[in-house]
């Protein structure tokens, strides 16, 4: 008898399906309220890149006297340092305007879409910097880097809420 096979994903592409929220404020972003979300502001669109949004563990060696074999348990949790570039406005009416260091809120990740009941990442996040690209070349659209202090452990694979 043999083992039974993972489900087959359905594969995709995130451009025009991922979506990217921030999110001001909320009461417990944990389990987050479709009013929280819908009162956000959709990133997506002047979204030029991305950097980070991952987290990891470090693992802790455990030895014993017992066996010459090391073993090793999951320890700290953290997140890797995170960023969004996004494009720029001549006049400064980009996302400069929404956040400017020091902004605290959440990101969220809905690599799914925003489809109610597929599950989204949740992080608290601190603006710690607000850079500008600038190019000499004249073939790249000049982009804002905002990165992100990541203040608590994320909430992952949170299910989106209904309407």
């Amino acid at each position: 008898m043999a083992a039974t096979p993972i489900t087959k994903s359905v594969r995709y592409i995130n451009p025009d399906v991922s979506k990217v929220y921030f999110v001001a404020t909320m009461a417990n972003y944990q389990s987050p309220t479709r009013s929280e979300l819908d009162a956000g502001t959709d990133l997506t669109r002047e979204i030029a890149s991305t950097e980070g949004w991952n987290t990891e563990s470090e693992n802790v060696e455990t030895p014993d006297l017992d066996s010459r074999f090391t073993s090793v348990i999951p320890g700290r949790i953290s997140a890797e340092d995170s960023s969004l570039t996004f494009y720029a406005d001549k006049t400064g009416t980009d996302a400069r305007a929404l956040l400017p260091r020091d902004t605290s809120g959440y990101i969220v990740w809905m690599d799914g879409g925003d489809v109610p009941g597929s599950p989204m990442d949740i992080y608290p996040v601190r603006v710690s910097s607000v850079g500008k690209e600038r190019s000499v070349e004249g073939d790249d659209a000049a982009t804002v880097v905002i990165n992100f202090a990541i203040t608590s452990e994320p909430a992952e694979d949170v299910e989106i809420p209904a309407a």
